[in-house]
């Protein structure tokens, strides 16, 4: 396979993961948004706090939908390594999150529903970036060249000039 024909395997990988990615955010922003709006409108809850209270709830969510469809295909043999670096990288997005509405809400005075819902939706914008970085990098690794060749992936090796050149499958 050409450097090219790599380069865009590569790319259409990275195409549907962030898709993927995408699709769990998506539905995990939904449940972040109506806990929030059902605690803040059922409660008397301070916004920051039903904001935490709602990103708790998405976290969980999310953690489920990344490991069981985004990254179903990833190392799956460090459980409790992944399940403690996926809470401590929630927890830097969590704080980023509503470091925004904060800011907004007790800095700016910006505290109506639509404000509040705006810049919760900012936040979590901004925390999403460096969650979907972290997870992928830190979190969900994938698989080492020879565990992920059997499970039909096609990695490129170097020859003995530094060349790339296509894996033998005839030796395996």
């Amino acid at each position: 396979m050409s450097e090219r024909g790599a380069l865009r395997v590569r790319l259409d990988r990275l195409v549907r993961e962030v898709a993927k990615f995408g699709a769990v955010g998506g539905a995990g922003l939904l449940v972040n948004l109506l806990v929030f709006n059902l605690v803040r409108h059922t409660t008397e809850l301070p916004v920051v706090r039903a904001s935490i209270l709602a990103t708790v709830v998405a976290i969980a969510f999310n953690y489920v939908g990344f490991r069981y469809f985004t990254y179903r295909d990833r190392d799956k043999s460090r459980r409790t390594k992944e399940l403690t670096l996926f809470l401590l990288f929630s927890v830097v997005g969590l704080v980023i999150e509503n470091g925004v509405l904060y800011a907004a809400t007790y800095g700016f005075g910006w505290d109506t529903p639509l404000q509040s819902n705006v810049f919760k939706f900012l936040g979590t914008g901004v925390a999403t970036l460096f969650r979907f970085w972290s997870y992928r990098t830190w979190v969900f690794r994938t698989l080492p060249a020879e565990d992920a060749g059997t499970s039909g992936e096609s990695f490129l090796a170097s020859d003995a000039e530094g060349r790339r050149a296509a894996p033998d499958h005839a030796a395996r």
